[in-house]
């Protein structure tokens, strides 16, 4: 159902003024309310994995962020969404985390991590349309219930037009500003 200006202005407004109940994330998505509970173990531990290679093998000094809200630019008829990627990463020299609003621009950001949860959808498609919209580089998904990984890379106006895949246990290569490759054996 499209919204008028009005109306998408009320709900982005209510949205980011909405107290979150402890325990929950809520996001905004393609106009839709997304609660998600807090994540299972194993999907912490794929991240732990991914971020600890980037400060290893990273040849950029990398931020990394697993709770930042991000502003993405968003379909027409939909309020702005307003995303929390499983990981965010911007190169250090940037300091974009620093002062940031809890809902921050993604300018900057050069690759944005989604681990598969209860709705592997969302991760799937919904959110990857949302980071190619806004222009975020690189989308990294780790599909849980697949065991694939991939990245997303060259974002469209509404999807990502390249991808590169591996099955959990084979290496997938991360282009600049990483540049080496990501080892994901351990995500089994």
């Amino acid at each position: 159902m499209a919204l008028d200006a009005f109306t998408r202005k009320l709900v982005l407004d209510w949205f980011v003024n909405l107290d979150t109940p402890e325990g929950l994330r809520v996001e905004l998505v393609e106009g839709e309310l997304v609660l998600a509970p807090v994540p299972d173990g194993n999907h912490e531990h794929c991240i732990s994995r991914i971020v600890g290679q980037m400060h290893r093998c990273s040849r950029t000094d990398m931020q990394f962020s697993g709770t930042k809200g991000l502003k993405l630019r968003s379909a027409d008829a939909c309020p702005q969404d307003h995303v929390i990627p499983d990981g965010t990463f911007v190169p250090k020299e940037l300091r974009l985390f620093r002062g940031a609003d809890p809902w921050m621009p993604c300018d900057g950001v050069v690759m944005v991590l989604e681990v598969t949860s209860r709705n592997p959808r969302l991760d799937r498609e919904t959110k990857r349309r949302c980071y190619a919209r806004a222009g975020i580089p690189l989308y990294l998904l780790v599909d849980r219930d697949t065991a694939w990984t991939t990245l997303f890379s060259a974002p469209g106006s509404d999807d990502y037009q390249e991808h590169r895949a591996v099955a959990f246990g084979k290496p997938l290569p991360l282009p600049e500003p990483f540049a080496f490759d990501l080892d994901t054996a351990d995500f089994l």
